[in-house]
């Protein structure tokens, strides 16, 4: 089908209107009508080249929301009409042993990414939700859970698992201590699952102008991690500490904040980080970890946790056409904290 959206043809100009062609159903597609995308900090990145990867021309958007306006004649799990999702991966090899147990962003084969990705089959670019429509494997499709707000739901498909999948993979529960650093999309997202999960919640920043803010959130603390004396009384007082922080920093200072055999979880930069030191991880037996999105499955329950705790990203909602501003204004973390497109803003055209 021809659809319409918003396209960056190289680095470094802006994104422009554009018009493509998404493929025919497959015998196991749904064909969706995309109502909101989330704006995420790796869609600057990728328009930009930051990262050297970046194909053109690129349609970002991985935090899709949308309603189902066809579907295949072999799709069990959907029929039109229905509210559904997407975020970052749209296919899988679904045969490795990181697919069969539902860890498919593990994909021994590679995941394929809702846009910068290769298609599986056709080896096509991928294009993503910044457009009208979006057509993709059925077991890629989430459903939207009754009660769980379209309009601010999208940023879970990305931010929301992102934090939630750490949170889960490492246990946090009722009295878990758990450490944010950092208060943007990721990091108000951390605060709000580990809030909801029962965890005792301290947000670390490096001043104490987003007190109000973390307490506003649910966060129980906010530790200034330029204040040394603080820093030193809060050694060994949190089980996880999640990382949000989505450029090259330090992450020394942080470690010594961990009890016995806890782990810092990285999930927001992505490249070299500076020199660590060695020894408070060798006392404490302390871990460094990185983390990724979770697998449908889990996206799939982070959905229905979120529909239950009544959980939703805070969302300023932006026309497609000014998505550019939109990228200059993350760059200054002029956001609280994640921007949704409202794809009606397209109409019937680009």
């Amino acid at each position: 089908m021809q659809t319409f959206g918003y396209a960056a043809q190289s680095a470094g100009v802006p994104l422009a209107p554009f018009t493509f062609h998404r493929r025919a159903l497959r015998a196991n597609d749904v064909a969706m009508e995309i109502l909101y995308c989330g704006v995420c900090h790796s869609d600057l990145h990728q328009a930009r080249n930051d990262w050297g990867a970046s194909r053109y021309p690129m349609v970002p958007g991985h935090e899709i929301v949308g309603r189902v306006t066809a579907v295949g004649p072999e799709v069990k799990r959907y029929k039109v009409g229905d509210s559904v999702a997407v975020g970052c991966m749209v296919d899988s090899c679904q045969v490795c042993d990181q697919c069969r147990k539902g860890e498919e962003q593990m994909c021994r084969e590679h995941n394929t990414q809702t846009y910068n990705g290769l298609d599986r089959i056709t080896h096509e670019v991928t294009y993503g939700g910044y457009s009208k429509h979006l057509v993709v494997r059925e077991e890629f499709v989430l459903r939207v859970p009754e009660g769980l707000d379209l309009a601010k739901a999208a940023p879970l498909l990305c931010a929301g698992i992102t934090t939630y999948s750490p949170l889960r993979t490492w246990n946090v529960g009722p009295g878990s201590r758990v450490g944010v650093i950092g208060l943007g999309g990721l990091g108000h997202m951390a605060v709000k699952l580990a809030v909801g999960m029962g965890a005792k919640v301290t947000v670390l920043s490096r001043s104490a102008d987003k007190r109000a803010d973390a307490l506003a959130l649910g966060a129980d603390a906010l530790l200034v991690s330029s204040d040394p004396q603080a820093m030193a009384r809060a050694q060994s007082s949190f089980d996880l500490i999640i990382d949000t922080i989505p450029v090259r920093h330090d992450v020394s200072p942080y470690m010594p904040l961990l009890d016995i055999d806890c782990t810092l979880v990285i999930v927001g930069q992505v490249g070299p980080i500076d020199e660590q030191l060695t020894l408070p991880m060798l006392l404490g037996r302390r871990r460094l970890a990185g983390s990724p999105i979770g697998g449908i499955a889990q996206t799939q329950e982070m959905l229905d946790f979120c529909a239950r705790k009544n959980i939703l990203p805070d969302c300023e909602m932006i026309a497609m056409q000014d998505i550019n501003q939109a990228f200059e204004r993350m760059e200054r973390a002029d956001v609280r904290y994640r921007f949704v497109i409202d794809m009606a803003s397209l109409g019937s055209g680009a």
